[in-house]
């Protein structure tokens, strides 16, 4: 088993930067793939970004491009999300995951553990 805990979430101001992270336990996850997802009140949970077990392979969704960075430090079992412009869009709880294939994945449904999540409100 592996037990997920986000932290870093908070209000900010639009142009504001943040960085989630997300510690892991329970076993070591440094042959999953890791992905960040977020959830908006009344929308469903969408894909965010995504790294291989190596970190040599990332994925953003287009939305995040070019403003989001995914990092993944194995030998401290933790997983990052540095967000910079903040929008007001990207007002969200935003839930780290673990998947088994090492790939990472775009689906929800490919992640077998889930964090608790972590509230992240952007102000305009």
């Amino acid at each position: 088993q592996v037990q997920l805990v986000e932290s870093g979430g908070g209000l900010v101001q639009a142009g504001d930067s943040l960085r989630l992270s997300c510690a892991a336990s329970g076993r070591s996850i440094s042959s999953y793939g890791m992905g960040w997802f977020r959830q908006a009140p009344g929308k469903e949970r969408e894909f965010v970004a995504l790294i291989s077990w190596s970190g040599g392979r990332e994925r953003y969704a287009d939305s995040v491009k070019g403003r989001f960075t995914i990092s993944r430090a194995n030998a401290k079992n933790t997983v990052y999300l540095q967000m910079n412009s903040l929008k007001a869009e990207d007002t969200a709880a935003y839930y780290c995951a673990a998947s088994g294939f090492g790939t990472g994945s775009l689906s929800p449904g490919d992640y077998a553990y889930w964090g608790q999540g972590t509230q992240v409100t952007v102000s305009s």
